[in-house]
């Protein structure tokens, strides 16, 4: 195992990978140094109050889904111990091999191979990828707004739509957006919304009002 093509292989799928926040880099570069002590063997045994100390995570339920997400993700597999005086196991997924697959070998007490499960290394590009078609570009969403008969400046509207989600990461909160057409109709009736008449005098009074007469 190569410690640098392997770290630097993880910070690339990182910066692809937008679900990621900085809590999840933490925990896996700290259970990463507990793989690097281990010699890069599989499975590596871990305490979980060590390595919240490691990652300077401070919450058990902010852990939890932190490496359940990396689990989900296919970062590394997590198998949870429920006896207080075993740890649990953690199997982390070589991304610098240069073959289409990544190997992680099972092993009993006795140190025999007992199983093999075979990881795709193309799992987690393939994800990101499928994510990220599903970002429209700027001509698609002109062609829609025009499509769909945007009453203002169809260009105009579709260049705030882009610029909008551009900025927001494509997502609604902290979800990602699944639907763009969806919340280009949304954007598209707010702005073919029939505008408050201008200047309008909420108290109803006019310009040739005699200010003689009593109220």
């Amino acid at each position: 195992m190569n410690y640098i093509k392997q770290l630097t292989a993880a910070m690339e799928r990182f910066a692809s990978d937008d679900r990621l926040n900085p809590t999840h880099v933490s925990l896996y570069l700290a259970l990463f140094q507990y793989w690097n002590l281990a010699r890069f063997k599989n499975p590596v045994s871990i305490s979980r109050d060590e390595i919240m100390r490691l990652s300077k995570i401070g919450s058990k339920v902010t852990y939890h889904r932190c490496i359940k997400d990396l689990h989900n993700w296919s970062y590394l597999q997590y198998d949870p111990s429920h006896n207080p005086f075993k740890g649990s196991h953690v199997y982390m997924f070589n991304f610098c091999t240069s073959s289409e697959q990544a190997q992680i070998h099972n092993s009993s007490k006795n140190g025999q191979v007992v199983g093999q499960a075979v990881v795709p290394s193309k799992t987690i590009e393939t994800s990101i990828n499928d994510k990220q078609n599903k970002r429209p570009s700027l001509q698609q969403i002109k062609d829609f707004f025009e499509k769909e008969k945007c009453i203002e400046p169809v260009e105009m509207e579709a260049e705030k739509f882009f610029n909008y989600y551009s900025a927001t990461g494509w997502k609604i909160g902290k979800s990602p957006l699944e639907d763009w057409e969806a919340a280009a109709r949304n954007w598209i009736i707010k702005a073919n919304e029939t505008p408050l008449v201008q200047n309008r005098d909420n108290l109803n009074a006019t310009t040739d009002k005699n200010y003689d007469q009593p109220l």
